[in-house]
């Protein structure tokens, strides 16, 4: 066996842990908090830390798909909070029309209203993006802000409490999303495995798929080679809105309340989800299934710090040093993968 074909095997096995690198942080967390964190196994921890990791997974999924595309979606956190809080107005207070006429809807206009809000706030994204070129850092950072203030102005910086609904109206039943459990699982975890299938689908199996990898590729390429650009990042940045909705409808229904503030910082949460999951912050690679594991870790780590009573700003370095770890991984995996490839092509050669 000669030196070259050594350095290719040793840079291939390298690669290989480096490709499995969420598992084994998944294992890693598991034995952690299995031995140091109190009750860490028992059947309602994993319900609880399922609904919360269903939560984060919901917003790293949409975005990965920005990520892959080589943008970034800043904005994901208030979206949630202003959906929560057009689900919570939508229930207690309707719509008011001229003439003193107020529209009140069901549970079930109240969601597609709602989800909506969210896609609507993603097409604002993509057209900052696509049409005023606008660096997505910058677009998303800006509608931020402008979602979270919209929330505040909804209710004036209030809560909307107890959004039980009215019988005569019409508007009951809302909690029925975040309190209702099927097979012992709560409602948002089968929501979320729902939409994870059919999201891995539609990137692995469709042209809108393999247009969001060839995008984040190379967008320049992937023009010339007739892919519409400004429509692919349009539907990634929809998507994530759509996720970041269905987030804010499942907090306001299990808490039966709506809070402006609701969804601070969860980008950060679904950004380090998504880079831990495998998904390229330079774009063209990621996959669903690595995200979700990725929202796993970072779930079990938060619930198990705060088992184990780390405090809150404690809690937030370790976060930060994971992202940065991830990254600096992802990085490390792209050099080799670059050297183990010219390694083979001079063996080839």
């Amino acid at each position: 066996m000669t030196m070259a074909t050594r350095e290719t095997e040793k840079g291939s096995l390298l690669l290989a842990i480096m490709k499995l690198r969420t598992f084994i942080a998944l294992f890693v967390v598991l034995i952690f908090f299995s031995i140091f964190a109190p009750n860490f196994l028992s059947s309602a921890n994993f319900v609880l830390m399922s609904k919360h990791v269903a939560l984060n997974a919901f917003l790293a999924m949409g975005m990965t798909f920005v990520i892959i595309t080589g943008g970034i979606d800043l904005s994901v956190g208030s979206i949630v909070g202003l959906c929560g809080m057009v689900a919570g107005g939508l229930i207690l207070n309707g719509v008011d029309l001229p003439g003193g006429w107020t529209v009140y809807f069901n549970v079930v206009e109240v969601v597609l209203i709602t989800l909506a809000v969210g896609v609507g706030i993603g097409i604002i994204n993509g057209l900052l993006i696509t049409r005023l070129n606008v660096a997505p850092f910058i677009a998303t950072l800006g509608t931020l802000y402008v979602a979270r203030g919209a929330g505040l102005l909804l209710s004036g910086g209030a809560t909307f409490p107890n959004l039980v609904g009215n019988a005569d109206l019409g508007t009951q039943g809302f909690g029925w999303i975040g309190t209702t459990r099927a097979l012992g699982l709560p409602m948002s975890v089968w929501v979320l495995i729902i939409l994870a299938l059919a999201a891995a689908y539609v990137a692995r199996f469709t042209p809108i798929g393999r247009h969001v990898f060839a995008v984040g590729g190379n967008e320049r390429a992937a023009r010339m080679s007739g892919v519409r650009v400004n429509r692919v990042k349009m539907a990634v940045y929809m998507f994530s809105g759509f996720c970041a909705a269905i987030v804010g409808i499942i907090i306001s229904s299990e808490l039966m309340a709506a809070h402006p503030a609701t969804g601070e910082s969860f980008e950060l949460n679904a950004i380090a989800a998504a880079v831990l999951g495998g998904t390229s912050m330079s774009g063209g690679r990621g996959t669903v299934g690595g995200t979700i594991i990725g929202a796993f870790v970072i779930g079990i780590l938060s619930d198990g710090l705060v088992m184990m009573g780390v405090s809150t700003f404690w809690q937030m370095v370790i976060k930060g040093l994971v992202i940065i770890f991830a990254v600096v991984i992802d990085q490390a995996q792209r050099r080799l993968q670059q050297r183990v490839a010219l390694m083979q092509m001079a063996k080839a050669g």
